[in-house]
């Protein structure tokens, strides 16, 4: 799917994370310390700030009167929550079933926001709030 050039960094951010999500998803009781201080190490790189973007400058981009927006931007918060919760846990035991659990509903929540969150952006805001939209996520990076 081709993405807006306002969108495209976070979806490249998201490309980091698919690749993190996956390492977890495929975890064996061998490999799993590496498999989660990667994600580690990308959730402190890049993870977390790209939930504060989305949060402070992607979900307030369209009007709350939006009913399909609004369920979205509520998805979102409850899903960023629920993997902020699991990243803290998984840095405190790093188990074998959490780790793959986190990498499961991180690649779902980022194939949310690919597939659904995006493409409503994308038809909703027209140009010039597009336009805006990117370059407040330019400066929020």
């Amino acid at each position: 799917m081709k993405r807006s050039p306002e969108l495209a960094p976070l979806s490249r951010d998201h490309h980091l994370a698919l690749e993190a999500a996956l390492r977890l998803r495929r975890a064996s009781a061998g490999d799993e310390p590496q498999a989660v201080d990667h994600f580690l190490a990308y959730w402190k790189a890049h993870g977390e700030r790209h939930f504060e973007i989305e949060e402070t400058v992607l979900l307030p981009a369209l009007p709350g009167t939006d009913e399909a927006w609004g369920a979205a931007a509520r998805r979102v918060r409850r899903e960023h929550e629920d993997l902020r919760a699991r990243a803290a846990d998984l840095a405190e035991a790093g188990r074998l079933e959490a780790a793959r659990e986190l990498g499961q509903r991180l690649r779902e929540h980022v194939r949310f926001e690919e597939n659904e969150l995006f493409p409503l952006l994308e038809e909703r805001l027209a140009p010039d709030a597009l336009a805006a939209l990117g370059r407040a996520l330019d400066a929020a990076e």
